[in-house]
């Protein structure tokens, strides 16, 4: 039996790897979103579905090749969400409104968005045309790797390179830390804080939808509604991380990728599920602010 699981073990490492760097990419727009602007949008779901989609269609109607159809349907999806923030976010960040005007409102376009998504395109499982991407399994040892799980791992450290050297080493990124840090400072220093938020609502919608586009692409199932259960994967990452804190959300989400595929391998899939939550429960308790996140300072 010992000798069974250590010679799974590596295989099974390698698949929670791939599921962890789809729930680490999904919530990093998440959390770039909540980090600078401040806000829970829970219309983020609907940009994971939205990737897919986009995806399944540029790949089905448009013959696209996936290196072109996955950047293609994160680009429009940023453009989306860019028109969604100013439609339902941007009069109530005019307005001062409390965090919960924000979460609510959102709640109502998502309910409404999936309600649309569903009436339009049914609640069936679509499949991705075949050839999309090879199937052949590349074979190192006792591991298996497919095509589309190594599309998926350079992918995420593609984009967590390119967005942590974005945020660190340009002025947008300078700007983007300022108006996480004080909008109303921000912008007495000249910063133009419309343009930051049309850009991290552009980076949070591509972000969540090249994750629904290589879930989809993964696990070659797309329907309406996967969007809605990847957020509380996505608010699990989020916490556990550290609000707004970008290298928690990536570590986070591969911890729970892989503890949840080696519970599935080794123990039962009917509690894959419960690690999650398990690990929200357990960091709440004994830290709050989450494994790398700052507790906020008090002032007199």
């Amino acid at each position: 039996m010992f000798a069974q699981i250590l010679q799974q073990l590596p295989q099974q490492l390698l698949n929670g790897l791939v599921l962890g760097s789809t729930y680490a990419l999904f919530a990093l727009g998440f959390t770039l979103m909540f980090g600078v602007l401040g806000v829970i949008n829970l219309t983020y779901g609907f940009y994971f579905t939205t990737g897919a989609f986009l995806a399944l269609y540029g790949t089905k109607l448009l013959a696209l090749p996936i290196w072109l159809a996955l950047p293609a349907a994160a680009i429009v999806t940023g453009g989306i969400a860019i028109l969604f923030d100013a439609a339902l976010l941007t009069p109530l960040r005019r307005k001062k409104a409390p965090e919960l005007a924000s979460l609510m409102v959102t709640l109502g376009a998502t309910l409404l968005l999936y309600s649309l998504m569903t009436a339009t395109f049914g609640t069936e499982i679509r499949r991705l045309p075949p050839g999309v991407i090879s199937h052949a399994a590349i074979i190192v040892g006792a591991v298996r790797i497919n095509w589309s799980q190594i599309l998926i791992m350079v992918t995420t450290v593609v984009i967590v390179a390119a967005l942590l050297a974005l945020i660190r080493g340009t002025r947008f990124g300078l700007s983007m830390r300022a108006l996480a840090e004080n909008g109303e400072a921000a912008q007495l220093m000249g910063v133009n804080t419309d343009a930051v938020v049309r850009l991290v609502s552009l980076l949070s919608g591509a972000l969540g939808a090249t994750a629904g586009v290589l879930i989809g692409l993964n696990f070659n199932a797309i329907q309406p509604y996967m969007g809605e259960s990847m957020m509380l994967k996505g608010f699990a990452v989020i916490i556990i991380g550290g609000l707004g804190d970008i290298k928690g959300a990536l570590i986070a989400g591969l911890v729970i990728g892989v503890l949840e595929v080696l519970t599935a391998g080794f123990i039962s899939s009917n509690y894959k599920d419960a690690v999650g939550f398990i690990l929200l429960v357990t960091t709440l308790w004994f830290r709050p602010v989450g494994l790398f996140g700052r507790a906020p300072i008090k002032r007199a």
